[in-house]
Parts: C-alpha cells; sequence; structure tokens
C-alpha cells in the first residue's frame, strides 16, 4: 500500500509539474510603476535579417534591418492560402538610455487598422542575454538561425491568449 502512494505522488508531481510548465508564460509585463531598464540596439541586434515562420494557418515572416540612426526597422506579413492578410511596419527605438517599439497595422491593401497619428507601443521590460522583453512580447534567440517571438493578442471577447512565433532566418 506504501508503495503504491508513493508511485501516485510521484505520478501527480510530475502531471503537475508538467502543466505548471506548460502555463509558465514567455512575456513580461509592464506596469506604471516600471521604468524601463538600461539597453542598446546592440542588445537585440541579433534579430536583424529575413526570418520565416507558419502562424494562424499560414506563412509569416519577418524582415529586420541592421541597427542605423538609432532604430532598427521591420516589417512583418502573414499569407494565407497565398493572400495576404494584414502587415505590420514598425521598429525599435534607442530613446536616451532605452529602447521602444513601435508598430502599424494595415490590410492586405495596405489600408491602416490605427488611426494616422497612433501607433501600437510596447516599453522596454528587461533584457537578458538571448531573450528581450517588451511589454507582453518577447524575443528569444535560440540560435543564430532560430528565434522565437512571444506576443500576447487580445481576443474581440476580452480575453487573451500568449501567442508563439517560431521563425527559421533564411
Amino acid at each position: 500500500m506504501k508503495q503504491k502512494s508513493i508511485i501516485i505522488c510521484i505520478v501527480l508531481g510530475a502531471i503537475c509539474s508538467s502543466f505548471a510548465q506548460s502555463t509558465e508564460s514567455n512575456v513580461l509585463k509592464f506596469t506604471d510603476d516600471m521604468i524601463s531598464p538600461n539597453a542598446t540596439l546592440e542588445d537585440l541586434s541579433w534579430i536583424s535579417g529575413y526570418w520565416r515562420g507558419e502562424a494562424f494557418g499560414g506563412i509569416t515572416e519577418e524582415i529586420w534591418s541592421d541597427p542605423l540612426g538609432n532604430s532598427m526597422m521591420f516589417s512583418f506579413k502573414l499569407v494565407v492560402n497565398d493572400t495576404v492578410k494584414f502587415y505590420e511596419l514598425g521598429g525599435i527605438t534607442q530613446i536616451d538610455s532605452t529602447l521602444l517599439m513601435q508598430l502599424k497595422h494595415f490590410n492586405g491593401d495596405f489600408k491602416g487598422w490605427e488611426k494616422k497619428e497612433e501607433t501600437v507601443d510596447f516599453k522596454l521590460v528587461k533584457v537578458e542575454k538571448d531573450k528581450v522583453y517588451f511589454d507582453e512580447l518577447t524575443f528569444e534567440r535560440i540560435s543564430d538561425s532560430e528565434i522565437n517571438v512571444y506576443l500576447v493578442i487580445d481576443d474581440k471577447d476580452g480575453s487573451s491568449e500568449e501567442v508563439q512565433f517560431n521563425y527559421k532566418k533564411q
């Protein structure tokens, strides 16, 4: 009986451990009481290049420029069934001693989602050797030829979910 109890505890422990790992978030939230840490574009220059992956039932691509003029520029495209669903254009800018990521969304016909003077902003939360955390958006270097991008997406019903984009360098 004692042996069965030990086995049950081990199995339950493994299940709980597995569940805890699968629900662990890869993003951090910027809160009102925070100040963005010091960072430079060199801290994430490893994202520069042409990246491709799959998400939302289609092919995704991101193209990141090298740091130049205190910024890194990017484009994102989602293609489903050979049709562009939407684009994102934006960049990461060096502002004083920290970084700010900003972007705008466009339909496949380049009609913007945000108002002309509005951007979606992601304040810097934390920088590690192979991870850079912006507000609910994280870049993770797996290798020189693979990265993950984690993003919290708000749904129309008020809920939100963390989505992982796995990219391979082209």
